[in-house]
């Protein structure tokens, strides 16, 4: 109990999750006098990083920082203006659509969240939109990064679960999409009633240059979709494929530059850094509970409180969601997956679909309140007050929610696509 009250405590006032993760894991073994877990921590954590699944992450974070340092980015974000900014509300559609692109190339909703909101933020502003209304549609759009492949939740997944990797960057295209097309209806809808700026028409041979300037930049998501759909490489070599694409890019577009590339790569090391000892810790943590029988515990507990599929599956985003609040993803997924994995056969649950929805319900946490890491990261950048942009973001958090119930109890949603590729 001491320790559980140590860990919300720790939460609280804003302590790394890594640390607290590794803070009350090492705590726990001490005070529980198990030395001899406390000699084989140190194997527990290199063990939970020693997967060949995992070296995507880094490579696609390396295509990330290669595509915005050589102005891809800017220049999605330019076609996706000419293309929808003369709709009403036309930059919150050019915000989603962006975020849509960069999602195929980044995979973090975090850092997805930090970078629009100093891109688009402003931008949005400038044009006559409420703030808190910018801020809320950036970082809402943000959540796309775990969602649409290459998603590094999904990786993560694959690695916990022992799933496939690229089928489960498959089964996230359709709900990926699901919740564009639920943006988009909710900005239309929001934009004919508060009557949302127009941005002037721009010219079809606009149009057709903007398309030509992006168009090796949409190679990225081409290539890896094509290459593990048709079997050509696995996703780890589409990260590699997609970080030489970027290179070449970069440079042809003439804003990439050997000076460039130590700070690409120093920014890269960073953030990987910071996602590993995530996992590390994670791992440990996820180790003492399962050495104490928790998974156990709350397997057996489960299965009292109901047999019913689709109860089941009710109660166990009602959880997510709450875990999602005040817990990192990506440690959530790692410490959850190996206590709910044994439940899905009992309750005839595909694991691919199992874990699009946990990857799902764990990312739209970041949006909510009162921990939500996407609101504090949107929020910091852009100025607006946290208690607005947590009335502002409702809206597209119940969008995000009825996505979450319809793949939840629509299974072929997800699976279709993987199912045509096997």
């Amino acid at each position: 109990m001491l320790i559980f009250i140590l860990f919300i405590v720790l939460l609280l006032i804003g302590v790394p999750i890594a640390l607290v993760l590794g803070i009350t894991s090492i705590l726990y073994i001490i005070l529980s006098d198990n030395m001899g877990l406390l000699l084989t921590a140190p194997q527990r954590l290199f063990s939970g990083i020693e997967s060949n699944g995992l070296i995507a992450i880094p490579l696609f974070m390396l295509a990330g920082e290669l595509m915005n340092s050589g102005g891809i980015t800017k220049r999605l974000i330019s076609f996706s203006q000419v293309l929808l900014g003369h709709y009403r509300g036309g930059l919150a559609y050019v915000n989603v659509v962006a975020n849509m692109f960069l999602a195929s190339i980044i995979g973090s909703a975090t850092a997805q969240i930090a970078m629009m909101s100093k891109m688009m933020v402003p931008a949005m502003e400038k044009e006559g939109y409420k703030k808190e209304f910018s801020t809320s549609i950036t970082a809402a759009s943000g959540i796309l990064g775990p969602i649409i492949p290459p998603s590094m939740m999904f990786i993560i997944y694959g690695v916990t679960s022992g799933q496939s990797i690229g089928t489960m960057f498959l089964a996230g295209i359709i709900p990926g999409v699901l919740l564009i097309v639920g943006y988009i209806a909710l900005i239309s809808f929001i934009g004919y009633k508060h009557n949302l700026p127009i941005s002037q028409k721009q010219p079809l041979s606009k149009l057709f240059t903007s398309l030509f300037q992006v168009l090796p930049a949409l190679l990225v998501p081409i290539v890896i979709i094509v290459g593990i759909l048709g079997g050509i490489f696995t996703p780890t070599e589409s990260a590699a494929i997609a970080c030489l694409i970027a290179f070449i890019v970069g440079f042809a577009y003439r804003e990439l530059g050997v000076k460039d590339i130590p700070s690409i790569f120093i920014n890269t090391t960073h953030s990987t850094a910071i996602v590993t000892l995530l996992i590390a810790m994670a791992s440990l943590f996820g180790w003492v509970l399962t050495f104490e029988g928790v998974p156990q515990a709350i397997s057996e507990w489960m299965i009292t409180l109901t047999e019913n599929p689709l109860l089941f599956l009710l109660l166990l985003n009602i959880l997510l969601l709450l875990i999602g609040t005040v817990m990192d993803g990506i440690a959530a997924l790692i410490i959850l997956v190996p206590i709910f994995s044994p439940l899905l056969p009992l309750y005839d649950i595909d694991p691919i679909h199992f874990g699009v929805i946990i990857s799902i319900n764990l990312t739209i946490g970041l949006l909510t309140p009162p921990v939500g890491t996407g609101l504090f990261i949107a929020s910091s950048i852009s100025g607006v007050k946290f208690e607005s942009l947590s009335k502002a973001i409702l809206p597209f958090l119940g969008v995000a929610l009825l996505v979450l119930i319809l793949l939840t109890y629509f299974p072929q949603l997800v699976l279709w696509i993987p199912s045509m590729a096997n």
